[in-house]
């Protein structure tokens, strides 16, 4: 049998892969867990398992004025020399350029810093999954000694000794400026930053000409090929975890340039568990063609690369330059507009 002229039994073959190494790693598969994961909106002319982004998530809106403040506020590293902003750049996909972030006195981080918009779809936070909810996620980077390197006093201390601010946030919170209020704060205004309005989510809705015909044969090749497997939901991906390298050595491939890192176990890390080894949170996909580098590592800079090496790491499949340059329309078409709140 040609598999190659069987895109149908492909998809399904390998969506079954997945579902298996899963299985057969004793992880649960989680499409979906996520206690922020909106219903999709009524209506919708569904086109398959990708999901369009809700318009509106309610949130208190004091929450979210006093959120969007700390998240630009320096006051919450050690030095005061960065913010959540520093690394997750709201005007330039939420995340950061670089390979890897510059922490505290230049200290360097050991993974990509993921964009956050849209992170309130995900089932869990950071690439190895450790934390649970928004508010575990903005409590890390805030004491992490190689990226904000404060302590939770010092950080208090400072916000507490702004008698304006302070104010604001007892009007707010009752309780005052605790670690609790501070995070829950950051959380709320995270959760505006959510980017509907994609022309894919239009072509979804029902307008045949949002997309053009390269973005469409893209959508189908991700499908047939096996993307889609992984990368479904509204954020297409950031709902289950799959292993990095399921038919080939991604990290020994890398080079010598490039050799194992601790970061690169992913959920084992979490876990300690030895099939947990290079397993990672499928990233989400929305406003991907805005936020090169890929991968944890960073490893590909470009777009392209990226979706070659999860054709061939992935999937088992060297994809051709005409789809490579297909799902990378399709993966652009997935690009909207950056939410009003993303400015301080």
């Amino acid at each position: 049998m040609d598999f190659h002229h069987k895109p149908t039994f492909l998809l399904w073959a390998l969506a079954l892969a997945g579902l298996l190494v899963l299985y057969w790693n004793g992880m649960p598969v989680r499409w979906s867990g996520a206690t922020d994961m909106p219903e999709p909106p009524a209506g919708v002319t569904l086109r398959g398992p990708i999901q369009p982004i809700p318009a509106v998530v309610p949130q208190d809106p004091r929450k979210v004025a006093l959120g969007q403040a700390l998240f630009h506020d320096t006051r919450l590293s050690a030095d005061e020399s960065l913010s959540c902003a520093s690394c997750h750049l709201l005007d330039a996909g939420g995340h950061d350029p670089r390979r890897v972030s510059l922490g505290v006195g230049g200290a360097q981080g050991v993974v990509n810093a993921p964009s956050v918009f849209n992170a309130s779809f995900n089932f869990v936070q950071f690439w190895d999954g450790r934390a649970a909810t928004l508010e575990e996620q903005a409590h890390g980077p805030i004491t992490n000694g190689i990226e904000m390197a404060a302590s939770w006093d010092q950080v208090l201390a400072r916000l507490r000794a702004d008698v304006a601010f302070r104010a604001r946030f007892r009007a707010v919170y009752p309780q005052g400026l605790t670690p609790e209020t501070v995070v829950d704060a950051i959380a709320a205004f995270e959760r505006t930053l959510v980017t509907p309005g994609a022309p894919f989510d239009r072509y979804l809705g029902g307008d045949e000409e949002a997309i053009d015909s390269q973005a469409k044969r893209g959508y189908q090749i991700f499908k047939e090929a096996g993307c889609i497997s992984c990368h479904q939901g509204v954020n297409v991906g950031g709902n289950l975890f799959q292993r990095f390298g399921i038919l080939g050595d991604y990290f020994a491939d890398r080079g010598p340039a490039m050799p194992v890192q601790p970061a690169d176990y992913g959920r084992f890390n979490v876990t300690g568990q030895e099939r947990d080894r290079f397993v990672f949170k499928v990233p989400g996909l929305r406003n991907v063609g805005l936020t090169a580098p890929y991968f944890h590592d960073g490893f590909a800079t470009s777009l392209a690369e990226a979706i070659a090496i999860m054709g061939r790491y992935q999937l088992g499949r060297d994809l051709s330059q005409d789809e490579i340059e297909s799902i990378q329309a399709f993966l652009h078409s997935l690009t909207a507009p950056m939410p009003e709140q993303a400015s301080p």
